[in-house]
């Protein structure tokens, strides 16, 4: 039996677009991630991994345990905590706070993101982080890699693998980057800072 499962999406396919299309749902969610579902379980069999988190698999693990890991965990966070079909919202209460300090504001905020998911040379996910303060940061995680791993909290993350964004818009990375904000779950962004 499988220790873990590919999770199922909180809405239906074609709830993210035009952001996300449901065409790219389909391959990204369901044959990505599931590659990395079936290979993680693969790869534990037998393993003192059976019995961890993927959290703790992330933080421990290396190589390819660790790259499937990393990629269910950050696709999990993805698509089943910071995307959803909620248009236009924007963080409020100590979340808007900590990214007007930090940032100057929301705006320059969301042009820093963006410009650091673009930047990132190859595949990997550009991550809005806390530390053990409650400060904020933006990173660059290469491949499957995850702010846990550095001691800090992941807050949001966009995936910047091609496959995440080819289908719907070719080699432009950042217009995939800034199509995102449309589709930012912040009641969840807000709750994991809150934490």
């Amino acid at each position: 039996m499988a220790k873990f499962d590919l999770m199922t999406l909180p809405y239906v396919p074609e709830a993210l677009e035009p952001a996300i299309s449901r065409e790219t749902i389909g391959f990204h969610h369901g044959k990505h991630h599931q590659t990395y579902v079936n290979n993680l379980n693969a790869a534990i069999e037998g393993t003192p991994f059976e019995t961890k988190t993927l959290e703790e698999i992330v933080v421990t693990a290396e190589g390819g345990m660790l790259n499937n890991a990393g990629q269910i965990l950050n696709h999990n966070l993805y698509f089943g905590q910071f995307m959803a079909p909620k248009e236009n919202n924007k963080p409020e209460g100590a979340l808007a706070d900590a990214i007007n300090k930090t940032f100057g504001s929301f705006e320059a905020f969301k042009e820093e993101f963006v410009k650091k998911g673009g930047s990132l040379f190859g595949s990997g996910w550009v991550w809005l982080s806390a530390d053990k303060e409650g400060n904020l940061v933006i990173t660059q995680e290469p491949n499957a890699a995850n702010p846990l791993q550095k001691g800090l909290n992941p807050l949001l993350t966009f995936d910047v693998w091609e496959h995440a964004y080819y289908l719907d818009y070719q080699n432009r990375r950042p217009d995939h980057l800034k199509a995102l904000w449309s589709i930012v779950n912040w009641d969840v962004v807000a709750t994991r800072y809150g934490k």
